[in-house]
């Protein structure tokens, strides 16, 4: 299993700390910069989001599950792997709790844009607030390859 398992585990966590911060630090600006209606870039980059947030969770379980199987229940000492479950964790509160508030609150501003409505400074707030989980999942996820890539475990 080793032999196959911890090349997909490396690939798994660069897979969904790269998604992170293309997303987050490279996409999202782009399109907020290159298009002229701010709606159309956010509902794109929610979208982004959404997914990365998926992947998040599918590689979350592979890289715990890996983990458990490598070290048995020397796995529960291990660093990485409560940095992957605190990850995992503020990525299921972003996409079951502050995403569809967000969506929430666009519904409710109609038929205006969101931040022209009365609910603006709830989104602008709650949006805040996604923002800063997602800048500790990046700076987690970075603590994270490196902890692994100097772990020596190979």
């Amino acid at each position: 299993m080793n032999q196959i398992g911890r090349p997909l585990y490396f690939l798994a966590l660069t897979l969904w700390v790269g998604a992170l911060w293309t997303i987050g630090g490279i996409v999202a600006p782009t399109l907020f910069s290159a298009l002229q209606d701010r709606s159309i870039a956010g509902a794109i980059a929610g979208r982004l989001f959404s997914i990365a947030a998926w992947l998040g969770v599918g590689s979350a379980c592979f890289l715990i599950i890996f983990q458990i199987i490598d070290a048995g229940g020397q796995a529960f000492k291990r660093a990485s792997l409560w940095v992957v479950v605190l990850m995992l964790v503020l990525t299921l509160a972003s996409l079951f709790g502050i995403q569809p508030l967000l969506a929430q609150l666009k519904a409710e501003a109609m038929p205006r844009e969101v931040m022209e409505s009365l609910v603006r400074d709830r989104f602008a707030a709650w949006h805040g607030v996604s923002s800063i989980l997602y800048l500790i999942q990046c700076a987690l996820g970075g603590a994270l390859v490196v902890l692994e890539t100097a772990s020596g475990r190979r």
